[in-house]
């Protein structure tokens, strides 16, 4: 809408030469309008100029809000920790538990495919000072091997260290030799986790342990990560964890 200025002038006009014709004075009016026009935009583009400050501000919000963060704030990108940490725990079969269940779902008298065995053991640091937890899962036969002298599961489980969190874990378990599971995720201090896990048998299935290999953590707390003791038929833990005292088990340890 033209400012009363501009209207002002425009009823101001006259024809200044009466000779001219009718069409040529409208052109003329038409020429007036449109220089009063243009001047008055261009006082107002000059008089309203968007300071940069205005303009670097705006942007920083706009950007922030399809960013999806406040003006300012870098992405969250930053990588996971990849530096590979060691931990060592002993599982233990203390005969207290019930474990391990034979559940015979092939229905045949020998070992067959798909005979399910549910297990639940006890954890003890690498040092054997501190009990930990528990193991709990479920093992699945693929394969009963005499040639052997054992057997090839499809194995399922989880590490449960109290207040810490835990690690789950699958992939082949081989009652005769030693094989490695794929670490599969975690909670706790345990979450996002990342590796591989070595399975260590010593008398199975009473004594077995197990080296972990974790990635994308932070670093673990020290008291789980004592020099373990060489695995051997003899080792035990010691009689303060055995008997779950308070100063020889971690915070809320899983029982």
């Amino acid at each position: 809408m033209a400012s009363t200025n501009s209207l002002k002038m425009v009823s101001s006009l006259r024809i200044s030469h009466p000779s001219l014709s009718p069409s040529h004075s409208q052109k003329q009016l038409g020429c007036n309008l449109f220089h009063s026009f243009h001047n008055q935009s261009l006082k107002l583009s000059t008089t309203h100029q968007i300071s940069p400050s205005f303009k670097v501000s705006h942007f920083s919000k706009i950007s922030a809000f399809f960013g999806n963060r406040k003006p300012g704030e870098l992405p969250q990108d930053s990588p996971k920790p990849s530096k590979v940490q060691e931990l060592s725990v002993y599982e233990m079969n203390e005969k207290d538990r019930g474990s391990p269940a034979y559940l015979k779902l092939s229905g045949k008298t020998t070992k067959s495919l798909g005979d399910l065995v549910p297990f639940s053991n006890k954890l003890y640091t690498g040092d054997l000072q501190k009990r930990i937890g528990i193991t709990s899962g479920l093992c699945v036969l693929i394969q009963s091997l005499p040639e052997n002298k054992g057997d090839r599961y499809e194995a399922i489980y989880s590490f449960y260290f109290g207040d810490y969190g835990h690690i789950s874990v699958q992939g082949a378990y081989l009652t005769y030799q030693d094989t490695f599971l794929a670490i599969t995720g975690g909670s706790g201090i345990f979450e996002g986790v990342q590796g591989q896990v070595k399975l260590h048998q010593i008398v199975f299935p009473y004594k077995l342990f197990y080296t972990f290999y974790l990635k994308g953590i932070a670093d673990l707390p020290k008291e789980l990560t004592g020099k373990a003791v060489t695995p051997s038929p003899s080792v035990e833990p010691s009689p303060a964890a055995k008997a779950a005292q308070p100063h020889a088990t971690i915070p809320n340890f899983t029982n």
